[in-house]
């Protein structure tokens, strides 16, 4: 499938709404990029245009996302660019949102200290008894004559 993979260097601009929804946990945020050129005339760093994105994640990237971010914090987001154009009252308005795969501090600017998040407990996927791997005994009906005549040789697994 063709999409328009893009990775985001830039800034929490608004703090994480997050959501319980039918299908998992949902959170999104604007993040704003800002261009940086260095000025010869000037001779000095200038900032450019900006651009706000909507970020967009979903399950578990969701739940880190709102327990991490806040506005303000250098961010890096990689994910699907879901460019989208319509019209209210009259107006043409264009939206760019990502659809988050990965979102991750910056550490150009700073430290970060990773936490695993906890996973919730599942119920086993069935109740069903473990199935007896054991063989039959050497000498029963169901071992058979060759069995009998050779023991079983030892394999080692790797």
């Amino acid at each position: 499938m063709n999409e328009t993979m893009v990775c985001a260097v830039g800034r929490v601009a608004t703090q994480p709404v997050y959501r319980e929804m039918a299908s998992g946990p949902s959170a999104r945020f604007r993040m704003a990029v800002t261009a940086r050129y260095w000025d010869r005339e000037k001779n000095t760093w200038t900032d450019g245009h900006t651009n706000f994105f909507t970020v967009w994640a979903n399950r578990q990237l969701a739940t880190n996302t709102a327990a991490s971010l806040t506005v303000g914090e250098p961010v890096i987001v990689q994910g699907r660019l879901k460019v989208r154009t319509d019209v209210r009252e009259g107006q043409s308005w264009t939206s760019a949102d990502i659809d988050a795969v990965a979102i991750g501090h910056d550490l150009a600017w700073g430290t970060s200290a990773f936490r695993r998040a906890g996973k919730a407990e599942t119920a086993p996927a069935s109740a069903q008894p473990e199935p007896n791997w054991e063989t039959a005994p050497e000498g029963s009906a169901e071992s058979g004559d060759a069995r009998a005549q050779h023991p079983p040789e030892a394999v080692l697994l790797t």
